[in-house]
């Protein structure tokens, strides 16, 4: 074992053995920095790229604990705010998992209800789900039992829940949680976020504190804003239909793919993306390149995703669906088609590309008008300087409210409203 080094010579033998296996001999800079923290138990925000290592960060002292402790099962959670549930991320942790001897499940609004009731049967060692499965579980006789042992709950991608009332829902869940376990730990992982001791706080909740940690090894970035005008062309430009400057903004997201395929095309909206597909496809029928966003089915989104990684794609246009951390492989640009309108969504979403410390990550932003072309060399300006928006965490949303309260009297039937408070 003498190969290894840093925090990694610390861990259990066998995770010792495993990352041998895999060529992981020393920690990437984020996992050196947060390991010893969330080995020692105190709650934390790691902050760092994308393709860091964040996920191993956050598990590893987990999985430590969990092999030389013996938990009862449900003993840690992984809460994703992926509906769509990352197949990437479920793989990496059932490998690490199954290799220790652990069990793994996955619960959300599609498992099985055999599924569903061998969990009960059975519970995992570590269950990964999302914020609506969870606000389910907690009012299951069965699994609430089982949740009564969780000691560890990972939050990932929290940068996207924490603006969203879906956060404001998984944070009364998790002190409706710690009521059943006791106070347990926090670890939340984010790639993008302004004001990290925000977000640190919106993860733990009041009277506890957080650690942020921001691991940022240099990340190159490159980012271009392109406003391509009407070039001729007029009778082209006819004869499909377009208006001149369309067909200049289209011929220029061509090139741009061509040139650097694969590639991933964003759009900031769902009704965008369609429209942009057909198009491309009608200047150019050769171009390989499907659609993803969640209005489409599981079966097309997951095709897709496969194509892109094997090579068999060129492109493929998405809205946010694929901001977050789902493996398409290694993506050699990201094209923008009108302003992003935020610089936290814009680096997010360039960070997808040049996947791995050290790599390039590239970008062009392509302006639809005037005004969009100022905004834009704006945010990517912003973008390049780290200069991120603040979180604007909701608050006092009172749907979220009503719909807790119901929640913890199918709990409890009856509450005292201080213990409701």
């Amino acid at each position: 074992m003498s190969d290894l080094s840093g925090v990694f010579e610390t861990l259990h033998p066998r995770i010792r053995e495993l990352l041998l296996g895999r060529g992981m001999s020393a920690p990437t800079p984020p996992q050196a920095d947060a390991m010893p923290v969330i080995g020692s138990g105190v709650n934390v925000l790691l902050m760092a790229p994308t393709g860091s290592g964040k996920t191993e960060a956050a598990l590893l002292p987990i999985f430590d604990s969990m092999m030389r402790g013996k938990p009862k099962p449900v003993s840690a959670l992984y809460v994703t705010p992926l509906r769509a549930l990352n197949r990437d991320l479920v793989e990496r942790i059932n490998w690490w998992a199954s290799q220790l001897g652990l069990s793994v499940a996955v619960r959300h609004g599609d498992t099985p209800a055999d599924e569903r009731r061998r969990q009960a049967r059975v519970p995992p060692d570590l269950l990964v789900t999302t914020p609506e499965t969870l606000q389910v579980l907690l009012v299951a006789d069965v699994m609430r039992r089982h949740l009564s042992n969780v000691r560890w709950v990972v939050v990932d991608e929290i940068h996207e829940l924490a603006e969203d009332k879906r956060g404001s829902q998984l944070a009364v869940l998790l002190e409706r949680l710690a009521r059943l376990t006791g106070e347990h730990q926090r670890i939340g992982l984010s790639a993008t976020v302004g004001s990290p001791p925000k977000v640190g706080s919106f993860l733990v909740g009041r009277g506890r504190s957080c650690a942020v940690i921001e691991s940022r090894p240099p990340k190159p970035y490159e980012i271009r804003v392109a406003f391509p005008g009407p070039m001729g062309g007029s009778e082209d430009a006819r004869s499909l239909g377009l208006h001149p400057a369309a067909l200049a903004r289209l011929r220029a997201l061509l090139e741009e793919a061509r040139s650097s395929a694969p590639v991933l095309v964003f759009t900031n909206t769902r009704s965008e993306s369609e429209i942009l597909i057909n198009r491309l496809r009608l200047i150019d029928p050769e171009f390989r390149a499907e659609v993803h966003h969640s209005s489409i089915s599981l079966d097309r989104r997951l095709d897709a995703e496969s194509r892109l990684k094997r090579g068999e794609l060129d492109a493929v246009i998405c809205t946010s669906s694929l901001e977050l951390g789902i493996d398409v492989g290694a993506v050699n640009a990201v094209i923008q088609y009108g302003s992003p309108r935020q610089v936290t969504r814009l680096a997010q979403r360039v960070g997808r590309s040049g996947h791995s410390l050290g790599r390039v990550s590239r970008g062009l932003v392509i302006a639809v008008d005037e005004d969009d072309a100022l905004e834009a060399a704006v945010i990517t300006r912003r973008a390049l300087a780290g200069e991120l928006e603040d979180p604007a965490i909701p608050q006092r949303p009172y749907d979220v409210l009503v719909q807790q309260i119901a929640g913890m009297l199918l709990e409890d039937r009856v509450m005292k409203v201080h213990d409701l408070l």
